[in-house]
């Protein structure tokens, strides 16, 4: 089986074939690819498919065509149409998280440090887009478990599964809370990272949502199964009574008869309209009618006529448009600027103007910052200096 050489080669062979890949994605349920429609697409030129068959994008089986898995999961994950709901990947998170905060502890070298601390900015920024999308995902697959599937005994089987799956998020949320408020607190004191800090309060938003969302599964979930228990109590007993009309024993094993005999509804039959129409011969020449048409005149003519009351004018201090700016950090901007000088690098970041007040803490940080993204481009020295209690190494720009 070949690999692609590259992503270049890789996104080359997706974008020569989006027609016939962008068609067997969305008819992906719907129908088994044929082969000879397959070649249709790609100008019924076979090499193309045999090209994406031996780099793994399809596979083919007994003259049917159909994505491979990973690439299926990538694309679901992606464009968010994925029905799985991924706990494990949720769970593999947590435990990532807390390994690589015992590596950041552990580390002394500030560069390998930023590393370990630039996964978990990462990873706890993955954690919130994944709960969203799995509470998301367990919403969507319980409404549709309850309207289309026709077996009570697997509905009410799977609605519990779900259940099962709503509790396992719960857990999951209340041990990502717990892992930031209780377990790591030393690792939040030592790392001091204003994007940490903003990372930890949009996750803890998601998180809120999250559990705010899965009150309500849980409320729907309860609603669904007793449903399904009143409509299976009620079909078990219309089964019975079936049973018992097959077998001519119905009148002599129950009291139908007297049942029917006192119900007078006829909820089955239509609802018969017959307005009544006067006619004009009538209205004109029979005084009773003019006496009733005057007194119903009469009644309306009493009538107060309410006028919708108009909301006042908004005033323009509401339509005026505010501007908020906020001075951003640009690492490209520095790097760029301190290959123009022969000036250190940390030296060059302590004197840098930033247009904004920024401290020291928030220097040294930067310094590892430009030193991790554009460690290629400079030169790390052997020789160390001092500067508040933070021993640096030399470095200039290649």
């Amino acid at each position: 089986m070949d690999t692609f050489n590259d992503i270049k080669e890789l996104i080359s062979a997706l974008k020569r074939e989006e027609k016939l890949i962008s068609e067997m994605f969305s008819k992906r349920k719907s129908i088994d690819y044929k082969y000879s429609d397959a070649v249709a697409l790609v100008d019924y030129d076979e090499n193309r498919i045999d090209y994406l068959i031996q780099r793994s994008v399809l596979r083919e089986n007994g003259g049917l065509l159909e994505l491979d898995d990973q690439f299926l999961e990538f694309f679901e994950q992606i464009l968010d149409v994925n029905e799985e709901v991924n706990l494990s990947y949720i769970d593999e998170n947590i435990r990532n998280i807390r390994e690589n905060i015992d590596y950041f502890l552990n580390e002394n070298n500030e560069n390998k440090k930023y590393i370990y601390l630039r996964f978990i900015k990462k990873t706890f920024r993955k954690m919130g887009t994944v709960t969203l999308r799995s509470v998301v995902d367990l919403r969507r697959n319980i409404e549709n478990t309850f309207k289309n599937e026709a077996n009570y005994k697997n509905k009410q089987l799977k609605l519990e599964n779900l259940d099962t799956k709503r509790k396992v998020i719960e857990n999951l949320i209340n041990h990502t809370l717990k892992l930031i408020n209780e377990d790591e607190i030393t690792f939040f004191n030592r790392a001091l990272d204003e994007e940490l800090n903003r990372i930890i309060i949009e996750l803890k938003h998601q998180l809120g949502e999250c559990s705010h969302n899965l009150i309500e599964i849980e409320k729907q979930i309860i609603d669904y199964l007793n449903q399904i228990k009143h409509q299976g109590l009620f079909l078990e007993k219309l089964r019975k009574l079936k049973h018992l009309k097959d077998h001519f024993t119905i009148e002599a094993e129950t009291d139908i008869k007297q049942i029917i005999a006192s119900k007078n509804q006829v909820i089955f039959e239509t609802r018969i309209t017959e307005p009544l129409n006067l006619s004009l011969d009538f209205l004109r020449e029979s005084e009773k009618a003019f006496e009733a048409i005057k007194k119903v005149a009469k009644n309306h003519k009493n009538r107060k006529q309410y006028k919708p009351i108009l909301a006042d004018r908004i005033s323009d201090e509401y339509l005026e448009s505010t501007i908020e700016n906020e001075i951003m950090i640009n690492l490209e901007e520095i790097r760029n600027k301190f290959v123009a000088t022969s000036d250190n690098l940390f030296n060059f970041i302590l004197l840098y103007d930033f247009l904004k007040e920024v401290d020291f803490e928030e220097r040294v940080t930067l310094f590892c910052q430009i030193i991790s993204q554009y460690e290629e481009e400079l030169v790390i020295e052997d020789d160390f200096k001092k500067t508040n209690g933070i021993e640096y190494a030399i470095v200039y720009s290649k």
